[in-house]
């Protein structure tokens, strides 16, 4: 049933205020005007002065009238995050700079902790943004959003028809360490595909401070991937590679052969189990911010997927109190660095 608002005549308010001259209730001033009752006490409520007020003469249609009205144009409050206001070219600008509304309500927050009119939430630039009017603007600004959906429903779980990887070793009988995300040196491993699957990009995620390694690939196979990684984790001092999780998709049917050659324990997740690994798949979305699905990965050399990585590792996370993984990594170096007995 659709509901339709009017509001009340100057008739209306004198048939109110004859019937309760007359001693009539409420109900029937409702029934005689085809209202609810709820909107007749409402506007008795809001237009009678109250019983002790000097000179009260109860309802008057005439002083209800003017109110209302007076209301009615009452200027309203202008938005927090107004369209032609400077906030919004703040956020306007770190939005096409690849950040996310709760990375940038976050970093405003803890920028002017004491100055609540220089910041605003999550929810209210998402709101912002969805009541553009529609037009180029706008779906410059939504594309910007790492999802301008809802994330999809995931797949039924079935049987994993993939076969087992060779000399795998299960990641629930890897370190203890590894867990506690206490130190850095344990990875988590992944990559994307460009279109048609013929292009492929290696990712690389420190599990302590979420800092991004990228690494280009030939194509989307086990040798590929075996080449990348190699490359990639032997750029980094030994201590901090120790080990590297990764799902069983075929692109690592070498775990042995890396392991040889890095010095890195390959661990390899549960069919079908995404959130085993999960600060490499939160990266894997950011990525498509900078690597749009259908896109031809092979087109970007290794200085520019370094440009890409550099950029993430500079984005405040909310993970780490919306300090960027680059600074928490450093951190952790310089406590690693500390003589053994001033570390706890």
């Amino acid at each position: 049933m659709t509901k339709h608002y009017e509001q009340r005549s100057a008739e209306e308010r004198a048939t109110m205020m004859v019937m309760a001259q007359e001693g009539q209730r409420l109900r029937a001033m409702a029934r005689t005007r085809h209202r609810s009752p709820a909107t007749i006490s409402r506007e008795w409520r809001r237009r009678s002065p109250p019983a002790d007020a000097p000179g009260s003469s109860g309802y008057d249609a005439q002083r209800a009238g003017q109110e209302a009205r007076r209301c009615r144009f009452k200027r309203r409050r202008s938005p927090k995050l107004a369209v032609d206001g400077v906030l919004f070219g703040v956020v306007a600008h770190f939005l096409r700079e690849g950040w996310s509304p709760g990375q940038l309500a976050g970093a405003m927050k803890m920028m002017w902790p004491d100055a609540p009119e220089r910041r605003v939430s999550t929810e209210t630039i998402y709101t912002c943004l969805y009541a553009l009017p529609r037009g180029a603007w706008r779906q410059a600004l939504i594309a910007c959003l790492r999802q301008a959906h809802r994330a999809r429903v995931p797949r039924s779980r079935g049987p994993d028809r993939r076969g087992q990887l060779p000399e795998m070793l299960s990641i629930h009988v890897r370190p203890p360490a590894v867990e506690e995300r206490a130190w850095p040196g344990h990875g988590e491993g992944d990559f994307i595909k460009g279109a048609g699957h013929r292009s492929a990009v290696g990712v690389l995620v420190e599990r302590s401070s979420r800092r991004v390694l990228l690494a280009k690939r030939d194509d989307a196979t086990a040798a590929s991937a075996l080449a990348g990684y190699t490359q990639k984790r032997n750029s980094i001092a030994a201590p901090l590679h120790q080990s590297l999780t990764y799902d069983q998709g075929q692109e690592m049917a070498r775990p042995a052969e890396l392991t040889t050659q890095t010095g890195v324990q390959v661990s390899c997740c549960d069919p079908h189990s995404p959130w085993q690994r999960g600060s490499c798949e939160n990266t894997n979305g950011l990525l498509r911010q900078y690597l749009p699905k259908g896109t031809d990965l092979s087109v970007y050399s290794q200085e520019q997927l370094d440009a890409i990585a550099e950029r993430l590792n500079q984005r405040p996370r909310a993970i780490h109190g919306y300090f960027p993984p680059i600074s928490v990594y450093r951190a952790m170096l310089e406590r690693l660095n500390q003589p053994t007995s001033t570390v706890h």
